[in-house]
């Protein structure tokens, strides 16, 4: 029997997340409050418009367009309205007021986040947002609590349903990037614009949010290095799959050395092929998931929905449960674990495998001028495979693609070589460079 008081809670937004927040609230309330030990009173959804259409009805009289009235005297106060500002002010109005914070804002907690959780800190609060990265899939608790005690080395993750439904519609279905794209936006996966996603903008903020979890450091969103997929070809991908590779979106966070022994965090995102042997070959369509590399758990993936808004309201009353729980039980809140302080590594310090394609002089010495450039900047080779383009009408000159794939080398070498080729007199032009991770 629940003899606690009722905890008030405001929440702010009311879109697809914050309607379905709602219903599972009113759905399940009963549940969620036994599981709480605490009952949960919705108290007001604050909007800009009272009288917008919606597709999930709210009930008119927890309709308000005054957020700051509604976050007086509430105990937990759930963002969902997205972007910078008002989120940020109300979040810290909400904090320097004794509220429990839970949001699923993905670029704040990016760009605002230790300002964020200072505030919390300074008042005993909490600041829950596993909403904010990959939707229904549980890792911002399991980086924070439970790996806490391991030495996580490295993070893969397929974060971007967008980008994962392109790819892999190019994979499978044989789609340019052009006609996957417009499957997505008619399937409600890609935005009118969509430059967040295919731009990998999106990615970049949940990589910064990840790695500063999994190192216990600062990784501001600024230094994490970002590719889209807007330069990936039909042609690309069907010489990946012919290779044993498939392409993926990935946001890589790693704990690594640098050529001169520095030890840092590196935090990147980047198309990279994937050996289609790797669990995360396997994520088809909108999923998402992340693989962790830890020194004692070993390796460890996490897969689901990353988008939609029932799902991410999953992850949001998850949250809501687990502060309903601290406020009966008591204490302040946790701060977060950023204490580490390691240097933040730039993308020229990462070594990984790249496959290289060009378009070169179909002529005798050719092959050996290119395998004397790589080998003068300390990039080895490890495969090449040719085919020859048939000399058109009017052309002077035969020329043919190389496809060529390297031994593990350092990011800086790669630059050099890849300049190098594109001086040459041998080289037409290089057609493209990808990363190769997960081997």
């Amino acid at each position: 029997m629940i003899e606690y008081r009722n905890l008030r809670v405001a929440l702010l937004g009311a879109g697809s997340v914050g309607a379905q927040v709602v219903a599972l609230l009113t759905e399940h309330g009963e549940e969620l409050a036994n599981r709480a030990g605490a009952g949960l009173e919705l108290v007001g959804v604050a909007v800009r418009d009272v009288d917008a259409p919606r597709t999930t009805a709210i009930p008119r009289e927890l309709l308000t367009t005054d957020a700051e009235s509604l976050i007086v005297g509430a105990d937990i106060v759930i963002e969902l309205i997205g972007g910078i500002e008002p989120a940020r002010t109300y979040i810290l109005q909400a904090l320097n007021s004794g509220a429990d914070v839970i949001t699923a804002n993905k670029a704040l907690i990016a760009t605002h986040g230790p300002e964020l959780f200072e505030a919390a800190e300074q008042v005993g609060a909490q600041l829950y947002y596993e909403a904010a990265v990959a939707a229904a899939i549980p890792i911002i608790r399991p980086l924070r609590d439970s790996l806490a005690g391991d030495r996580v080395k490295r993070i893969l993750g397929i974060v971007n349903g967008t980008t994962n439904f392109i790819l892999d519609r190019m994979d499978t279905e044989g789609d340019t990037l052009e006609s996957a794209l417009a499957a997505a936006t008619e399937l409600g996966y890609a935005e009118a614009d969509p430059t967040a996603d295919i731009g990998g903008y999106d990615a970049a903020q949940k990589a910064a949010i990840l790695a500063s979890l999994a190192f216990h450091t600062t990784v501001p969103i600024e230094d994490v290095y970002r590719e889209g997929i807007t330069e990936i070809t039909a042609g690309q991908v069907e010489s990946a799959r012919k290779a044993g590779y498939v392409i993926k979106l990935l946001a890589i966070c790693e704990r690594m050395t640098a050529a001169d022994g520095t030890e840092g965090v590196s935090a990147r995102v980047y198309p990279a092929l994937v050996p289609r042997t790797h669990p995360l070959a396997a994520v088809h369509a909108a999923k998402n998931a992340v693989f962790i590399e830890a020194e004692a758990a070993g390796d460890l993936m996490f897969y689901g929905a990353g988008a939609g808004g029932r799902e991410t309201a999953s992850a949001v009353l998850g949250d809501l449960v687990s502060a309903a729980r601290r406020h009966v039980v008591g204490g302040p809140g946790v701060a977060e674990s950023t204490h580490a302080n390691l240097p933040l590594l730039p993308i020229s310090s990462i070594s990984t495998r790249y496959q290289i394609t060009l378009e070169v002089v179909d002529e005798p010495g050719v092959l050996a001028a290119i395998a004397t450039l790589f080998s003068q900047y300390g990039v080895s080779v490890e495969t090449v495979s040719q085919s020859v383009r048939v000399v058109g009408v009017g052309e002077a000159v035969a020329t043919a693609t190389l496809v060529i794939g390297t031994h593990e080398a350092s990011e800086a070498h790669l630059s050099s070589t890849v300049v190098a080729l594109e001086k040459s007199d041998a080289v037409v032009t290089v057609t493209s460079v990808l990363r190769v991770e997960g081997l």
